[in-house]
C-alpha cells in the first residue's frame, strides 16, 4: 500500500471522524476502533492517529518526513480547539498520551507514554486546574519515569526504587497513599535520575516530548518482546505500529476516579455477563502491569453505580457494532466515564466456543461465520480436565482464576529459567510478582502462570487466555524470595524447581504435581459439528 506522505495524520472525536479505507492496516486496530466508537457517539477523548505507513518509513529510512513537526503541531492545535485547553499551558493545560497500535492486537508488546506535555511549569497549571496538588505531582513523576524508560532506556527500576523509598519513609504501602509533598520529592528525584542516566535535563518543550515519544513507539515495533510475539503468532508480515495521540483523562485525580478494563462477556467461561477489573485513583498502566490487585465489577457497581450502568449500555452497543465479545479499556475521571480502546477480547478456547454459539443464537452472526471463527481453536484445548486430589491434601494457597484449566509443573521464578526447564523436557509453572511483556518467552513455554499481584485483566491474564495457559493472579498467599530462589505459600517454602499444581477453576494451588484426568467435551462441540455438516465445510479442526 502506498501512502501520500502528506496524509498520515487522522483526527477523531465523538460524532466527527473520517475513517479511511483499509482503516485497520493504516490506523492500527486501536486507531480504527477508536474512530468507529467516535462514529457511534461514544465518550471517547479526542485525538489523532499517526499511520502505520509513517512507522514503516521511519524504520526503513531512519528519519521522519520534513513536514512532521508542522503536522504534529496542526494535530495538537486541533485538540486545543476541541478541548479548550492549550498544550502544556500554565493555565488549563492540555496533556496527551502516545499509544501504540498494530493492525492485529499485540497486548503489552509495544510502548506507551502518558501525561505528555507536563513540565516544571505546567505542573503548576495542572494544580490550579484540578485544585489537587497530589494529582499533579503524581502525574509528573509518572511522565518522567515512563519517558525515561520508554524513550531513553533509563532502567525503570531506578524510578520504582525512588517511589518505594518514599513510601517507606512515609510509612505507607500503596502509591496512592503518598501525599503531594512526598510525590513532589519523588518527581524531583526522578528528574535527577533522568539527567544522571541520559546526560541531559528532562525535556521541558512539550512538542519535543511528544515527537520523541512517537519515535520511541515506532522503535518499539522492533523490540525483542514484540518480535517474539509476532514470531509466536505468525504475524511477521504486519507493516508496523500506528501511534494514537489522545487527550489525557485522568484516573489518578481522586476518589471518584480510576482506570478499568471490561470484557463484555466472561473471557474464561464465555458467560454472557460484564467482566470488570477496576483500580481507584490509578492510571491505565497500573492495571495492565498488575502492580496492584484491582476491585471487581461488584465493587464498581456498589461504589459508582452510574458508571457501571453506563458500561452495561455501552457493552450492548459495542457488541452489536463489532459483532463480537469486546475488551474495553476505560477511565473514570471525577465520576465521568471515558473509553480509551475497544478490541475483540482474548478468550480461552472454551469461552471462544460458547461465545460463538451464543452469538448465533442471539442472531448476531451466522452459523457459517461462527464455524469459521473457531478454526483456530484446538480441539484438545476444549477437553475438560480435572485434578485427582487426595482427600487429605490441603491447598497451599489460593488466587484469582484468570485463565481456565489445570496445570502442574516445576516452579520457575524467571522467564529464563522457564525456558531452561522446558528445553530439558519438564513442564513449567512460571511464578512471578507480576508478569511483564518481557516475560513472553517464558510464558510461551509454561503450562501455568501464578502471580502475587495483578487482576484478571492484567498482562499475565490476557496473554495466558489467548495462549491457552492456566493462570492464577493476585495471590495474597504468595511471597517470593528471588535472591534465595524460593517461593513461599502460607508460610511453606518451595524452592525453584519443586512442583506445584494450579486449578484454574477454583483458584487453588496444590503442592506437588497432581495427576490430571481428561473428561469429555462441552455440549457446544456437538452443536458446532452439526453446523459444520449443515454448511458443507471440510477440514475443520472441530469436525472430529
Amino acid at each position: 500500500m502506498t501512502m501520500n506522505r502528506n496524509n498520515w495524520l487522522f483526527p477523531f472525536r465523538p460524532g466527527e471522524v473520517d475513517i479511511p479505507p483499509q482503516a485497520a492496516d493504516l490506523l492500527g486496530r486501536k486507531g480504527a476502533n477508536l474512530a468507529s466508537m467516535c462514529r457511534l457517539g461514544l465518550p471517547v477523548p479526542p485525538g489523532f492517529t499517526i499511520s502505520t505507513e509513517l512507522c514503516r518509513i521511519y524504520l526503513t529510512e531512519g528519519s521522519l518526513p520534513d513536514d512532521f513537526d508542522d503536522r504534529l503541531r496542526e494535530g495538537i492545535a486541533g485538540l486545543e480547539k476541541v478541548t479548550g485547553r492549550r498544550f502544556a499551558a500554565l493555565r488549563h493545560p492540555l496533556l496527551v498520551s502516545a499509544r501504540s497500535g498494530a493492525a492485529v492486537s499485540m497486548p503489552g508488546m509495544m510502548d506507551t507514554v502518558l501525561n505528555l506535555g507536563l513540565n516544571e511549569e505546567s505542573v503548576e497549571g495542572l494544580m490550579r486546574l484540578s485544585g489537587n496538588p497530589r494529582f499533579a505531582w503524581d502525574s509528573f513523576r509518572r511522565l518522567i519515569a515512563m519517558f525515561g524508560d520508554v524513550v531513553c532506556g533509563v532502567p525503570r527500576s531506578e524510578f520504582e526504587n525512588a517511589l518505594s523509598q518514599a513510601k517507606e519513609k512515609a510509612g505507607v504501602v500503596e502509591d496512592y497513599e503518598l501525599d503531594a509533598k512526598s510525590l513532589r520529592r519523588v518527581a524531583r528525584r526522578s528528574l535527577d535520575i533522568f539527567e544522571r542516566h541520559t546526560g541531559r535535563p528532562f525535556p521541558q518543550d512539550p512538542y519535543r516530548q511528544l515527537k520523541e515519544a512517537v519515535v520511541a513507539v515506532f522503535r518499539s515495533w522492533e523490540n525483542e518482546r514484540a518480535r517474539e510475539w509476532r514470531k509466536i503468532h505468525n504475524l511477521e508480515n504486519l507493516a508496523g505500529t500506528a501511534v494514537t495521540v489522545q487527550a489525557m483523562v485522568f484516573g489518578n485525580s481522586g476518589g471518584d476516579s480510576g482506570t478499568g478494563v471490561a470484557f463484555t462477556r466472561d473471557p474464561v467461561t464465555g458467560k454472557n455477563e460484564l467482566y470488570v477489573d477496576f483500580l481507584y485513583n490509578a492510571q491505565g498502566e497500573d492495571l495492565v502491569a498488575g502492580i496492584r490487585n484491582p476491585e471487581t465489577g461488584e465493587e464498581l457497581r456498589r461504589e459508582l453505580p452510574e458508571v457501571f450502568e453506563r458500561l452495561r449500555e455501552i457493552r450492548r452497543k459495542l457488541e452489536r457494532a463489532f459483532r463480537d465479545m469486546q475488551d474495553i479499556e476505560f477511565t473514570v475521571e471525577d465520576g465521568t466515564l471515558y473509553l480509551l480502546q475497544t478490541r475483540a477480547g482474548k478468550r480461552s478456547a472454551p469461552a471462544a466456543l460458547k461465545i460463538a454459539v451464543d452469538l448465533v443464537e442471539e442472531g448476531v452472526i451466522s452459523k457459517r461465520e461462527a464455524v469459521e471463527r473457531l478454526r483456530s481453536v484446538d480441539l484438545s484445548a476444549l477437553k475438560t480436565r480435572s485434578l485427582k486430589i487426595p482427600p487429605s491434601l490441603a491447598p497451599a494457597g489460593k488466587a484469582y482464576p484468570a485463565s481456565a484449566g489445570v496445570a502442574a509443573g516445576r516452579i520457575a521464578l524467571s522467564s529464563e529459567k522457564a525456558v531452561e526447564f522446558d528445553r530439558a523436557g519438564d513442564p513449567v509453572i512460571l511464578v512471578r510478582e507480576e508478569t511483564s511483556a518481557d516475560d513472553i518467552a517464558g510464558m510461551n513455554v509454561s503450562k501455568g502462570i501464578l502471580t502475587a499481584r495483578g487482576g484478571r485483566t492484567s498482562h499475565a491474564a490476557v496473554v495466558a487466555r489467548q495462549m491457552g495457559i492456566t493462570c492464577l493472579v493476585g495471590c495474597r498467599d504468595l511471597r517470593l524470595d528471588i535472591e534465595n530462589l524460593k517461593a513461599e505459600l502460607r508460610g511453606r517454602a518451595f524452592e525453584e524447581g519443586e512442583s506445584l499444581t494450579l486449578d484454574g477453576r477454583t483458584g487453588y494451588i496444590y503442592p506437588g504435581a497432581l495427576p490430571i484426568e481428561e473428561e469429555g467435551y462441552p455440549p457446544q462441540v456437538q452443536i458446532v459439528r452439526q453446523w459444520i455438516k449443515e454448511e458443507g465445510i471440510r477440514d475443520h479442526p472441530l469436525s472430529g
